[in-house]
């Protein structure tokens, strides 16, 4: 991978390691190459969920101030969230552009959902049904339970800069739960054996 390219650069390089100096080294060098068009690419087997998050945790633990703290912590203290929460926020985000047509991808992709519901937004799109791992966690699958929970005020919103603004972390931490709900380890036999 050539993130880890870049953080032995940087490992190697830097010998002073502070969050001012590691940090931004990261969000410029790292974290682009792992945030790219996710939207396309993201992964729903727990074992590669893992093997990116190890990443920014090897990147955290770059720094000596903070490097006996757990993971948890160590975001906390650097202000980072986790990559699989960035991956949800740029999901719901890039929601909202294809719904409010900022971004135009080919037609059928979402279908709007027609039932009356008293609940809710007027913008909730149908899930479609899949038989597979590959359809059932594609993009309009995966995001769509969060994006029908999301309230009225978030979905209304003018500008993705008012969108974004309601995205509290509380609110992705509550929408995440039909989110997260991976698909098992495709071969756990192997993986158990090292």
């Amino acid at each position: 991978m050539l993130v880890i390219t870049y953080i032995g650069i940087i490992a190697r390089n830097m010998h002073y390691k502070s969050a001012d100096i590691i940090l931004p080294l990261y969000k410029s060098l790292v974290r682009p190459h792992l945030d790219y068009c996710s939207q396309v690419w993201n992964p729903y087997y727990k074992k590669d969920i893992i093997q990116l998050e190890k990443v920014q945790r090897r990147m955290t633990r770059l720094i000596p101030a903070i490097r006996d703290y757990p993971y948890e912590t160590r975001l906390k203290m650097l202000n980072l969230s986790t990559l699989e929460t960035r991956r949800f926020r740029s999901d719901l985000i890039e929601m909202f552009k294809i719904v409010k047509e900022i971004d135009k991808p080919t037609h059928g992709l979402f279908t709007k959902a027609y039932y009356s519901s008293t609940r809710g937004h007027c913008l909730k799109m149908a899930i479609t049904a899949s038989r597979v791992n590959c359809r059932k966690f594609f993009f309009s699958n995966r995001i769509t339970k969060a994006w029908n929970r999301l309230p009225s005020a978030a979905v209304e919103s003018k500008s993705v800069i008012s969108f974004k603004s309601h995205l509290s972390a509380a609110m992705l931490r509550h929408l995440m739960g039909d989110y997260m709900s991976h698909a098992p380890f495709p071969d756990s036999h192997i993986l158990s054996s090292n």
